[in-house]
């Protein structure tokens, strides 16, 4: 077996060839998380129109051949001639990698999307893809199979005069997912997820897959995260009847959170960036958990809660027991990597951190009992905390002798 390394044993893939090579780079992985992922990255886009305030209404199927359908009411993927690729914008969409309407320009004044390769990476690890697009009148359709074009954009029929949006129709490449089998409770997370984010956009979930009966759920949340915070407790006894919520804009960050703490042990806090999870958390995450920290022991000390003799509350007491989502949308989210798990942005912990300080000092100052509440929990917690290390300490010095 030969050895050499020489000039021409550096390659260079073209166009989405790199995408198939390497699939984890672009979607994380080629198990279930990633075949997952395909419908996300297709959905998001979809998403993206809501945030804009030109689609209502998004309608995911799973059909019987394990293929899924995404239809959306947006403004449609562009169908003229893009002049720089000489090609229909929903083909560049589509077959180029880093080409989208996410870099600036005005298309779209935040979004999910942001390195352009969404699409067609879903192009690129799918064994077929069908885009059919409703503008001016006309439905243009254009298919794909595994990245390649298989014929130009073309009419194939007339759709109402004023109907705008996009249908996209695909099959992951059993070549390259480990399994092509969807999850419906997996799915369906994701979208509940979404609508909660997104106050008054219908998400429409339909499995055609049982033949005898096909499964179809819609979400649809008018109280926005208040209701995602109340659906993540409703197995759990909350501490207090309010859901806590506060909003507001700095340094061209907006900023929605939403809390309340329960009866058990644990914290969950969710964040998101322009309607993307990022489970790793990021800048915005830790803006609002100093904010809460700093403002609790504010409140404690001032109230006497707290003696001058004992220590500061620890965020991990202050958070026991806590349900909190936290949900900024920003102009230019930088993340780490292209899924998105962690945001980068300095000043999403000072916006975070500045709305959550003001508005929580005045929550608990106009809720005495409330604010009580909690401080006696995070105490208790605390405590418990202290008695278990000095168990702990204990335990190890007689063991030492």
């Amino acid at each position: 077996m030969s050895t050499e390394y020489g000039a021409d044993q550096i390659q260079i893939l073209e166009g989405l060839e790199a995408v198939r090579k390497r699939p984890g780079m672009y979607i994380g992985s080629t198990s279930s998380r990633g075949l997952h992922h395909l419908v996300y990255e297709i959905v998001d886009n979809a998403v993206d129109e809501a945030l804009g305030g030109y689609c209502d209404t998004i309608d995911v199927t799973i059909n019987p051949d394990n293929s899924i359908t995404v239809i959306d009411n947006g403004r449609g993927i562009p169908v003229g001639i893009n002049h720089k690729a000489g090609i229909p914008a929903v083909e560049v969409v589509f077959t180029i990698l880093h080409a989208g309407g996410k870099f600036g320009g005005g298309g779209y004044k935040v979004s999910g999307g942001l390195h352009g390769v969404g699409a067609s990476v879903v192009n690129a690890l799918s064994n077929w893809l069908e885009v059919e697009i409703c503008n001016e009148g006309k439905i243009y359709k254009q298919r794909y199979e595994r990245g390649h074009v298989c014929y130009p954009l073309k009419v194939i029929g007339e759709c109402e005069p004023g109907k705008t949006g996009t249908k996209v129709t695909f099959l992951p490449d059993d070549t390259i997912f480990e399994e092509t089998v969807y999850d419906y409770d997996i799915l369906q997370q994701r979208l509940r997820e979404m609508a909660f984010l997104t106050k008054n956009l219908k998400i429409i979930l339909r499995d055609l897959r049982p033949d005898d009966k096909p499964i179809e759920k819609t979400f649809h949340y008018e109280g926005g995260i208040k209701e995602f915070v109340s659906y993540l407790n409703k197995s759990k006894t909350p501490l207090y009847e309010d859901v806590l919520y506060f909003e507001g804009k700095k340094d061209n960050v907006y900023v929605e959170v939403a809390m309340q703490h329960n009866d058990s042990y644990t914290e969950s806090a969710y964040s998101f960036v322009n309607n993307i999870n990022t489970p790793e958390g990021g800048t915005h995450l830790a803006g609002f958990r100093n904010a809460i920290t700093k403002t609790f022991n504010d409140y404690a000390r001032n109230a006497k809660l707290l003696k001058d003799s004992e220590v500061n509350l620890s965020g991990d007491d202050i958070r026991e027991g806590l349900t909190a989502i936290v949900s900024i949308k920003i102009e230019d989210p930088q993340f780490e990597g292209q899924t998105k798990q962690k945001l980068g942005n300095s000043e999403a912990r000072g916006a975070v951190d500045s709305i959550v300080s003001e508005q929580l000092t005045y929550y608990l100052e106009q809720n005495p009992i409330v604010a009580k509440q909690i401080c006696e929990k995070s105490i208790l917690a605390q405590r418990a905390r202290e008695a278990a290390r000095k168990a702990r300490d204990l335990t190890r010095r007689t063991t030492a002798l």
